[in-house]
C-alpha cells in the first residue's frame, strides 16, 4: 500500500495473471480490469495458446487469476472486473455465452462478496441496430448493448482512523457521488477495438478513472492483472495512487515500461499530473 506522500508510480511485472509474481498477500487496496473475454474471436488465439479452448476452459484460466486477485487484496479490499457477454454459433446453434453470471459464480467461491454491479450501456452510432428477423417475429434478438463492471469485497468493510488525511483529501462531490454510484452508466463511449487476432481490447479512461475514484484513496495501491495497453496505469498514477500492472505479452510489458519511465517524476518534483 503507498504511504500516501510518496509520488505516484506505475510497477510493470511481465507475467501471469493467474500467478501475479512478485506481489505480496494483502498488498493491493484496489483491483481494476478488463480481461479477455471468452467466446469473443479476438480473444481464441490468446486463449489457445494457453491450453484452452471452449468456453468452460477459458474461465477456468480466469478463476485462477481472480484467485490470485484475492492473495493479494487487502481485507476489505475491491476487485472491479469489467466484462461483456458474447454472442457468438458454436455447432450451429447461434446463443449467448454469459461471462458476467460465469465470473459471479467464481468469485462467490472464493469467497469474495459481491456487490451491486453497474451496467455500462455504450453509446452507439447504431441505435436501432437489431439481429436476426427484424419485424417478423420471433426470431430476432435484442441488441447486445450493455457491458457489466462486476464488484466484489474480500471480506468486511476497510476500517481507517479517524479523520484519516488520504481519505480525507478523496472525497467525492455530491455530483460525482450521485451520478457514479447509479447503477447505469450511458455517458461513456467504448473505444475501438483490435480485429480477430489482434491482441487489444482497451476501455476508455473515464473507466478505470471513475472505479479509482470510488474505491480507493489518495496514496493506496491500485493492480491491474490484465495490463495490456496501461489504461488503469495511467488512471491510478494521475489520481495519485501506486499503480501494480501485470502483463504476459513481452512486447507490450515492455513498451509499458517504457512508459512507465518516462512518466516517472524526478524527485522532489511532486508526482505525475
Amino acid at each position: 500500500m503507498g504511504s500516501g506522500t510518496d509520488p505516484p508510480t506505475a510497477r510493470i511485472i511481465e507475467g501471469d495473471a493467474r500467478k501475479l509474481p512478485g506481489i505480496a498477500d494483502r498488498s493491493i487496496d484496489l483491483v481494476v480490469t478488463s480481461p479477455p473475454y471468452p467466446m469473443l474471436p479476438q480473444w481464441d488465439e490468446l486463449f489457445a495458446g494457453l491450453g484452452a479452448n471452449g468456453y468452460g476452459e477459458m474461465h477456468a484460466l480466469l478463476d485462477d487469476a481472480w484467485a490470485a486477485c484475492e492473495r493479494v487484496l487487502v481485507d476489505g479490499g475491491l476487485l472491479a472486473i469489467n466484462v461483456g457477454d458474447a454472442l457468438r454459433r458454436v455447432d450451429g446453434e447461434f446463443r449467448l455465452w454469459p461471462n458476467h453470471a460465469r465470473i459471479l459464480h467464481a468469485a462467490d467461491r472464493l469467497g469474495l462478496s459481491p456487490l451491486p454491479y453497474i451496467l455500462w450501456k455504450k453509446p452507439t452510432n447504431k441505435p436501432n441496430a437489431f439481429l436476426g428477423s427484424g419485424f417478423l417475429p420471433p426470431n430476432a434478438y435484442v441488441t447486445l448493448d450493455c457491458e457489466y463492471i462486476l464488484l466484489f469485497r474480500k471480506g468486511r468493510l476497510r476500517r481507517y482512523p479517524p479523520r484519516d488525511p488520504g481519505r480525507t483529501a478523496s472525497q467525492l462531490t455530491r455530483a460525482q457521488r450521485d451520478h457514479w454510484f447509479s447503477q447505469v452508466w450511458d455517458d461513456v463511449r467504448g473505444v475501438p477495438q483490435g480485429s480477430p487476432g489482434v491482441r487489444t481490447g482497451a476501455f476508455p479512461a473515464e473507466i478505470p478513472e471513475r472505479l479509482i475514484r470510488m474505491f480507493s484513496c489518495l496514496g493506496e495501491t491500485v493492480l491491474d492483472p490484465f495490463a495490456g495497453t496501461g489504461t488503469t496505469l495511467w488512471a491510478a498514477t494521475k489520481l495519485g495512487r501506486q499503480a501494480v500492472g501485470v502483463e504476459i505479452d513481452p512486447a507490450l510489458a515492455e513498451a509499458l515500461r517504457r512508459r512507465a519511465k518516462a512518466s516517472t517524476p524526478a524527485p522532489g518534483s511532486g508526482g505525475v499530473g
